[in-house]
């Protein structure tokens, strides 16, 4: 393939928490130029650290790799559409950055992976910019330029697919009525299909005032087209899009937390030994602590979680793999993990010492006092020494995961451990972009 005039362009931070979105904005930008460019890849949909305080909803970015030339006018027309779809006036600060090469360069790469586990600041991104002499557009103080950076970067290991659909402008802000049993059809036919409810509540669909009508993510893009197809509603989307995605792969946690440092807002995974039994706080969520590298880490498992029964069984002594991110430390609080995974790798033995019983009545020996022994109060029986009994335990060794409900996007849901998508090449016959001319169900 011709590599000449291959540019990619990243995209973040143009929503705010009253409305608008990026990956609508992706939308919109391939509907301007799927007649004056080729696209060269799927749409790229990248979640970030989602640990960042002040991130966007769902700390997404997106990026788009196309070949066009006479580039400088459709240049214009990306950040003209850009500035226009932003919610600037509410707290949106877009970024775009634009990048002249097939390949991302190392530095591009490196960059990316630090965003899914750090804390990256505002002077640091300008600074990388400069010194990599790209081009970029930010009318505001240059937060998106982060996450614009990282989906042009980003290097998939594993990745999965969310088809979304999107709302016509009148129907913004109207609820979303969707059939729950169709949301449940669609995942019971497709296997490759997951997070799309949950007992009776669907997790297809935002709750914001946001241009999404639903997504839908699975391992197979073939499926996620069939089954819009099944989708029961009233509401005809204008159209839908499909990304190339690192949600449900928990790339976030492929990092391994410094103990020693305990960056605030890094995210990660820490090998360790629990060292203070769990606690129950007043909100029902559990606190125990685990020592790493003679470091001691406290650790939280929050109740809508769905596993502060599984932290709530940990002893000491017991090897655990805890994921999550560093909560920042306050007048009332240390640093602590907000575990997201808790992974059993060893359980200690829960061991406790019992009067012995008699051999002759089968009845428990009473103590004669300290270091006398014990006797039998029927038969007189006597025995020097307490017996050590293992009491069974509630947990076994395996992966524990947040209920569906509380999963973040990046959060690998159960059908998905122990799996990896590598290779999917871009396929121009398969509709990833389709645009609904008539009715939902007809398109």
């Amino acid at each position: 393939m011709d590599n000449s005039n291959i540019i990619h362009i990243g995209i973040d931070d143009t929503d705010s928490k009253y409305g608008m979105c990026t990956t609508n904005l992706a939308y919109e930008l391939v509907q301007l130029l799927k007649q004056k460019v080729k696209f060269i890849d799927y749409p790229k949909l990248i979640r970030l650290n989602p640990n960042i305080p002040w991130k966007t909803r769902g700390n997404g970015s997106i990026s788009l790799k196309i070949k066009a030339t006479n580039f400088d006018k459709i240049r214009t027309q990306i950040i003209d559409l850009t500035v226009n779809l932003s919610d600037i006036k509410r707290g949106a600060n877009p970024g775009i950055v634009f990048y002249y090469q097939d390949l991302a360069s190392q530095k591009l790469i490196n960059f990316s992976r630090s965003a899914l586990f750090k804390l990256i600041s505002r002077s640091t991104v300008k600074k990388f910019l400069d010194s990599n002499k790209l081009d970029y557009f930010s009318p505001g103080n240059g937060q998106g330029l982060i996450g614009a950076i990282s989906a042009i970067g980003y290097q998939f290991n594993d990745h999965t697919f969310e088809l979304i659909a999107y709302r016509k402008k009148s129907e913004i802000g109207n609820t979303r009525k969707i059939n729950l049993d169709s949301v449940k059809s669609i995942q019971h036919k497709y296997k490759t299909i997951f997070n799309s409810y949950y007992k009776n509540r669907i997790l297809i669909t935002p709750r914001g005032p946001d241009p999404v009508f639903y997504g839908i993510r699975g391992d197979d893009i073939k499926s996620l087209i069939c089954a819009s197809k099944m989708i029961k509603t009233d509401e005809t989307p204008k159209g839908y899009m499909i990304f190339k995605s690192n949600q449900g792969t928990s790339s976030h946690l492929d990092n391994l937390i410094d103990v020693s440092k305990l960056e605030p807002y890094s995210s990660g995974k820490i090998v360790g030994i629990v060292s203070k039994l769990p606690t129950v706080n007043k909100g029902g969520h559990v606190i125990f602590s685990i020592t790493a590298n003679y470091n001691d880490v406290k650790c939280i498992t929050y109740k809508p979680t769905g596993i502060t029964n599984i932290s709530m069984n940990l002893i000491i002594g017991d090897v655990v793999r805890v994921g999550g991110g560093i909560r920042k430390a306050s007048k009332l609080h240390d640093r602590i993990l907000n575990i997201e995974l808790i992974e059993i790798l060893k359980l200690s033995k829960c061991i406790k010492l019992i009067n012995p019983r008699c051999q002759n009545c089968n009845k428990n020996m009473k103590s004669n006092g300290s270091n006398q022994g014990f006797k039998c109060v029927k038969c007189k029986a006597k025995c020097t020494r307490k017996f050590i009994h293992e009491i069974p335990r509630n947990i076994k060794c395996g992966s524990y995961i947040p209920i569906p409900t509380a999963h973040r996007h990046l959060t690998r849901p159960l059908q998905r451990i122990g799996m990896k998508n590598q290779n999917t090449s871009f396929d121009r016959n398969i509709s990833w972009f389709h645009i609904y001319k008539h009715n939902f169900s007809g398109e």
